[in-house]
């Protein structure tokens, strides 16, 4: 079977993230839990379906960005929507400004996407709280908006449009809202979420999950004091984030889970954070997990062959490839971070079709090691020796420094546990022979 090469470049793309909705798109996904340690989405899932399907739940969603939480939360939905639930997932990063973030602009942006998907359904509610208070904010912005006519989430976009690029009436808009954070979500839940579930109900729905994701993308700057704004949202403010009527799963910073506050947190939302580790390449002891490799040599095969079985798949393998071990290495030197696979092989082919060579791939591989080479600091070297021995990462700071920067990267197996391990690019730099 021959490459179709317009399809393969589309969708190696590193940007384009998988939905599971799509049939062209789930001959792609692959199911990588049996070598990420837990299947985090099942959890997820059981934990709105099966443990609390009548009642509220609040859960949270972490890990490195770019490591497939967007494609297995849309997985989560596909699920959850063939169980009869109506699910909304949205990117909170198109609503909001992620280096300036408030409690106040997320349950605006989950107000607006709710009210848009219902109105797809032809729920059509007219909150009167949200009426007057989009009115209130349109005289604020000096854009007078008319609710009368128009949908109720038109109201809501036209201010958040206003509002995302303009720091000066984003303060404006806050300085009006912040006093009202308790009467916004009583109008969300009374107003808005109990009538859209009893109208859900009677079209034969189980009930209504939201989705936010994007908001792990939160810049980590200082908000108040010395309180980051992911711990301002999540710690300070986040008991007001558990406070809708209906089921929500919010992405969080992965800062946060290696943080002071992460008791805190998992008190504020009465559950722990699941963090979606990469997948699996190496295991501590240095043996390859060749469970993680097979995976991941089928992750970039079915983009290139998705008609065929695996073990076929593998049979055109020199299609993409000059040698097997071409892929073996793209493989491991992604350290299991998806997108970073799709990355190397991306450039690859920026330079070149089919078949790539193991010479195209070691300079793609050399210029990435000198490119992180260049951003490590001599302090960080001494740390990333650290966890080549060690094989762990503690604290805050030392998050920061190694696994935000994507130096270190975090696995998790279910026979080895959790452990941190360098970014295979970096090996063999003499800069961190000890």
């Amino acid at each position: 079977m021959g490459l179709d090469l317009t399809r393969f470049y589309q969708v190696c793309n590193p940007s384009k993230t998988l939905d599971a909705s799509n049939p062209d798109d789930q001959q792609y996904y692959i199911d990588f839990a049996a070598v990420r340690g837990d299947n985090l989405i099942n959890e997820l899932e059981r934990t709105i379906t099966r443990l609390s399907p009548h009642k509220p739940t609040c859960q949270l969603f972490t890990g490195h960005i770019g490591c497939g939480k967007s494609t297995e939360l849309l997985q989560l939905k596909h699920h959850l929507t063939h169980q009869k639930f109506h699910v909304i997932y949205f990117e909170s990063s198109a609503d909001l400004d992620m280096a300036d973030v408030d409690v106040t602009d997320i349950l605006l942006a989950i107000a607006r996407q709710v009210s848009e998907s219902l109105e797809s359904l032809n729920i059509r509610l007219k909150p009167n709280y949200f009426v007057e208070l989009v009115q209130e904010l349109g005289e604020i912005l000096q854009t007078p908006i008319e609710i009368t006519g128009v949908d109720f989430s038109v109201g809501i976009a036209n201010i958040t449009a206003s509002t995302k690029g303009s720091p000066k009436l984003r303060n404006r808009l806050r300085q009006h809202l912040e006093p009202r954070t308790t009467g916004i979500l009583e109008a969300i839940n009374q107003e808005l979420l109990a009538p859209a579930i009893a109208a859900l109900k009677a079209q034969g729905y189980e009930g209504l999950v939201v989705i936010i994701d994007n908001l792990d993308r939160i810049d980590n700057v200082i908000r108040t004091g010395d309180r980051s704004q992911p711990t301002y949202l999540f710690v300070d403010r986040g008991e007001q984030l558990t406070k809708l009527n209906c089921h929500v799963v919010y992405t969080m910073p992965l800062v946060l889970a290696f943080s002071n506050d992460l008791a805190r947190i998992t008190n504020r939302f009465g559950v722990e954070p699941k963090v979606l580790p990469m997948v699996s390449v190496r295991l501590p002891d240095g043996n390859t997990c060749m469970a993680g490799m097979t995976l991941l040599r089928q992750m970039i095969l079915a983009r290139a062959f998705p008609e065929l079985a695996a073990e076929q798949r593998l049979g055109n393998v020199h299609q993409v490839f000059d040698t097997l071990a071409t892929l073996e290495r793209l493989c491991a030197m992604s350290g299991g971070h998806v997108r970073n696979l799709l990355g190397l092989l991306y450039h690859c082919l920026q330079r070149r079709d089919p078949p790539i060579t193991a010479d195209c791939l070691e300079q793609i591989i050399r210029q990435r090691r000198d490119a992180l080479l260049r951003a490590i600091t001599p302090e960080e070297m001494a740390l990333l020796r650290q966890v080549q021995q060690k094989k762990n990462v503690r604290g805050e700071t030392a998050y920061q420094t190694l696994l935000r920067s994507m130096f270190v990267y975090e696995y998790s197996h279910n026979e080895w546990g959790s452990w941190c391990d360098l970014n295979p690019i970096l090996n063999g730099a003499p800069e961190l022979e000890v």
